[in-house]
Order: structure tokens, then sequence, then C-alpha cells
């Protein structure tokens, strides 16, 4: 009997792959090359692997998803949002407390949002996951940087196109008061915005799977965020069901530590771990 098997691919967008210069259109308004905002060391790498695994297992895929960053261009994870001291701006890269919002070292830039600023450091900090850390802005909603990368998009048009359905899009990170690294929920949820709450509609997608493979960036953040939710949400359990591409996925520089726990973790936990070209074994196993 035929197994339920489909592929979630978190966050593949252009943002977050070092592409080759003949990967970067040139900018209307300046001339320059566009380039990636936050590329992860051997993302590109790890998107070709994953086209051409979907090009490989596409006729065993019964359902593909893909997650999508989406922010603005004033984000509370973005350095527009903040401002030091002395007023002058805040480097990406740079991590912000609570307390060092109370002691006046980093402030946002708009004096009225002090109160929900501080309300949502504290709630980051209670849950234990993450210090909330000023990224470049990436991703913004309608740029080069926001869109997938091409070979992995072409892959799944070209499964579209023979499968006649469509690849499922997830947009996440819309609300610019949470950080959103997971799928399945916001760091801290609003409970004004559904779209911040666990994404049960997700989870009872992804659920129908008997075999779910997971692809993406940044294995440190996104994709751990994702699968750790996934892991304790997924519907009926049965963990071993999920499968990481572990050469189609890299960490943010500088988090190669946390890519490493979370392999760990999530191996003594029951999850499995493949290559990309391990994975189709276990599909001609079924």
């Amino acid at each position: 009997m035929k197994i339920a098997t489909q592929l979630l691919v978190i966050d593949p967008q252009n943002d977050f792959c070092d592409v080759p210069d003949a990967y970067r259109p040139v900018d209307p308004l300046t001339g320059a090359a566009l380039a990636p905002a936050l590329p992860v060391a051997g993302a590109h790498a790890d998107m070709l692997r994953t086209a051409q695994f979907i090009s490989t297992a596409g006729a065993w895929l019964d359902e593909i998803t893909v997650t999508l960053d989406s922010h603005h261009q004033v984000d509370i994870a973005h350095p527009t949002f903040w401002q030091a001291a002395d007023g002058q701006a805040v480097a990406p890269f740079t991590q912000i407390t609570a307390a060092q919002v109370r002691a006046g070292s980093f402030l946002p830039r708009d004096p009225s949002a002090l109160p929900r600023t501080l309300a949502y450091l504290d709630g980051l900090e209670s849950r234990g996951r993450y210090v909330l850390m000023v990224w470049p802005v990436h991703c913004e909603i309608g740029t080069w940087g926001h869109d997938v990368h091409a070979d992995v998009r072409d892959a799944y048009n070209r499964w579209e196109r023979a499968r006649l359905r469509n690849v499922r899009k997830v947009s996440k990170g819309e609300n610019p008061w949470t950080e959103h690294y997971s799928a399945i929920q916001a760091e801290v949820p609003d409970p004004r915005d559904e779209h911040t709450q666990l994404n049960t509609a997700l989870l009872a997608a992804l659920g129908r799977a008997d075999l779910l493979f997971i692809a993406g960036e940044a294995s440190s953040h996104c994709v751990r965020a994702t699968t750790e939710h996934i892991v304790a949400n997924l519907p009926g359990g049965r963990v071993e069901r999920l499968v990481l591409l572990t050469d189609c996925m890299s960490p943010v520089a500088g988090f190669e530590a946390q890519h490493q726990a979370f392999l760990d973790e999530m191996r003594a936990r029951g999850v499995r771990l493949a290559t990309s070209t391990e994975a189709p074994g276990l599909l001609d196993a079924t």
C-alpha cells in the first residue's frame, strides 16, 4: 500500500541563500546587482540539492509545503525599529534584552512603542528559547529577497504541472511585533492576531503524512523552531514519520552549535536524519 509522503521546505528564499552572481538580478534603480540580505553559508548548495530531491522523489510526493518568511521594513527584529541611547543606529546582529531597554541602552525609535516593546521582550525571555536578535531587514514582502530560490521554484513548478496540484505556500512573520521563526507559531503569540497563534490547519495537513521530509533555512533558527513545534504538536504523534534532510539545511554563521544541538535533540526524540541522496531509499523501502 502506498504511503502518504510530503515535503516541507522552510524559507527557501533568496535573502537566505549565498547565491552566485548569475542568480542576482540588477536593481533597476541603482544598476547594481541585488544581494541577499542574510545569506547562510552553504544555502545555495542546499537549495540545489533540495531541487534535485524534488525532481528525484516527485513521483512519490503527495504534497509539498513551502514556508515564506515575510516581513515589513519596520519590525521589532529589524534595525529600523531601534536606536541606541545616543540616538545612533543599532547594528544588525545586536542582541537586545528587556534589562537593556529598561536601562535605556536601546530604545524603540517610536517612544510610544516602549510599553509594548517591553511586554514583548519580557514574554520572549520568559519562554527561554531566544533573546531578541536584530537581524538585517530581510525577506521584505514584495522584494527579490522574499522570492523562492530559482532552482527550488523551478523544481516544484514542474512537480505542480506533472501532478496537477499546487504547492502549499505558508507565510509567516507579517506581524511586526513578534519574531516568527517557526511556521507553526510565533515566538510570542499575539492574542489579537490569529496568524501568530498555533497553526492548526498546517499541523493537520502535515499530520496526513506517513513520511514527512523537512528541508530549508536556517537549521539554527527557522528549521529548528518549526521542527520543534511540529514534534510537540503533530496530530497523532509518531515523530519517526519526520525525516530531516541534513544536506538541505545549514546554520547561520556563529550558530553552528545550535545546529548540532538541534540535530542531536531531534535524533534523540525519534526524528530520522538522512541526506537527500539517502532519502529516496526510504521511499523505495515502502
